[in-house]
């Protein structure tokens, strides 16, 4: 059985640790196709969030307890960085999380595309699954706020500038609006920079047109799953691949179960339920993107229009509830 899965972030990551179980148990293999929109370019380092959550998660070197980053990280050069006045302050590089980002920075300057990059990283690391980012192609999520509230934020600071912009929008990099802000901000609505102008990295168009089921993990759905579908070609893959597409829902019980995926779902106008992110997904024989859709015991009982839902329990408390979601959601895809 080829397994391909759509993932991004820490859900994504965890996700994907029940798939690789499941896989390894009846002799299949796994492909992961990452979410590149969190990416980001600091201290002259190119920094893949998602990529590597996902590699050190697999490959067994992430921090269990903070749930991001390195394990027995140290943070010499934040603190190096803070002497010298250099920011930004609010997103924190630790000194083993440099190495990985100097890797790829020097590899991507060389010429490397940024899947060989990531292939290359993943020797280390032995993920145990194949690992592609969605496009080679820079592509970046930026949120969109209002003018105003980009002055009371002391994004813009000066008046010419702030009156520039009264009565029109602000730009800030996701990762400003995530981590320096927490998503307190509102969003009005998310801008993924880059995304018309690239393609699929090699390999992701064979993974989903290849296989015999397509998981989306239960991931940010604004965030971590629309940039991967913005890759033009990604979708259009998706509506012609044979295989079962099966979402997992990211949201029990009206909450996301990790993260402010309530605060991106509302800045599109989208109720924070399992019902309503699986309608926003739509049906497949609609043009959207669900064949089947997984949702906790606690939401069953809800309807997607031209989907089969099912539920099982949904909390990944360990590698053996995780992988039961995974068979859950394949049996509800008809697969097993």
């Amino acid at each position: 059985m080829r397994i391909t899965v759509i993932a991004g972030g820490i859900g994504g990551a965890r996700f994907l640790q029940g798939v690789r179980a499941y896989a390894r148990a009846v002799d299949a293999s796994v492909t992961a196709i990452v979410n590149v929109g969190d990416d980001v370019t600091l201290h002259g380092l190119r920094i893949c969030p998602d990529l590597d959550s996902v590699m050190y998660t697999l490959g067994g070197g992430n921090d269990v307890e903070r749930g991001w980053g390195r394990a027995k990280e140290t943070w010499t050069v934040k603190e190096e960085l803070a002497a010298y006045g250099v920011g930004p302050e609010w997103f924190g590089l630790g000194d083993r999380d440099i190495a990985t980002h100097l890797t790829r920075t020097v590899m991507l300057n060389a010429g490397y595309p940024l899947s060989q990059v990531t292939q290359a990283l993943c020797q280390r690391w032995q993920p145990g699954v194949t690992m592609i980012p969605a496009t080679d192609d820079a592509v970046e999520t930026h949120v969109i706020i209002s003018a105003a509230d980009a002055a009371d934020q002391g994004l813009v600071t000066s008046a010419s500038a702030t009156a520039a912009l009264e009565g029109g929008d602000y730009a800030l990099h996701f990762q400003e609006w995530w981590v320096r802000f927490r998503a307190g901000i509102p969003a009005k609505r998310f801008v993924f920079v880059g995304a018309d102008a690239s393609k699929p990295a090699p390999g992701v168009e064979d993974a989903l047109l290849g296989a015999d089921v397509v998981l989306v993990a239960p991931s940010n759905p604004v965030v971590s799953v629309a940039p991967v579908l913005a890759v033009p070609g990604i979708r259009s893959a998706l509506l012609t691949s044979r295989a079962p597409v099966i979402g997992v829902s990211p949201v029990i019980g009206g909450a996301p179960v990790r993260g402010m995926a309530d605060k991106c779902l509302a800045a599109i106008g989208v109720e924070c339920s399992a019902a309503g992110v699986g309608g926003a997904y739509g049906a497949r024989s609609a043009g959207g993107l669900l064949d089947a859709w997984l949702v906790d015991t606690t939401d069953a009982g809800i309807v997607v229009p031209g989907v089969t839902v099912r539920s099982a329990p949904l909390w990944m408390t360990d590698e053996d509830a995780t992988v039961a979601m995974v068979r859950a959601a394949l049996t509800a895809g008809g697969v097993v």
